[in-house]
């Protein structure tokens, strides 16, 4: 079993935003020479969440709609007396920090219409962190 680990940082623009990370991890598991097993990829931010979805314009900024409507930024949620970003801890609590794809023959089982984004929910920020692993043969 080997185990390859990297991370990678993303600057963000915007309060909520979806970026598209599925390259720089495929690229990664390639130079991992890992052909079969898993890749863990791991957000270490408590107010952002890694997805996997289709990369269309309309759908993501539905998921951001969504995300807006469910976890609405107002004055009333009790953290807000710290920090003001109760809304963006909510929303990575209940969505995930996290993914796990299977890895067969070097490439990510990601299926046809799949990609995967890291979402940031209290931005604009810079240097956010993700862990990439990846475990196999």
């Amino acid at each position: 079993m080997n185990i390859k680990f990297k991370e990678i940082v993303i600057n963000t623009k915007r309060r909520r935003e979806i970026v598209n990370i599925t390259e720089e991890i495929q690229k990664f598991v390639n130079e991992s020479k890992i052909n079969n097993g898993i890749c863990l990829v791991y957000s270490t931010h408590a107010t952002s969440a890694i997805i996997i979805n289709e990369n269309e314009s309309g759908l993501l900024e539905d998921i951001i709609r969504k995300i807006n409507e469910d976890y609405p930024i107002e004055k009333g949620w009790l953290h807000n007396r710290i920090d003001d970003n109760a809304d963006a801890h909510l929303a990575s609590t209940f969505i995930g920090p996290s993914v796990t794809i299977p890895i067969k023959d070097g490439k990510l089982c990601l299926g046809t219409w799949q990609d995967i984004f890291f979402l940031e929910l209290d931005g604009p920020r810079i240097g956010r962190k993700i862990i990439i692993e990846v475990l196999g043969v």
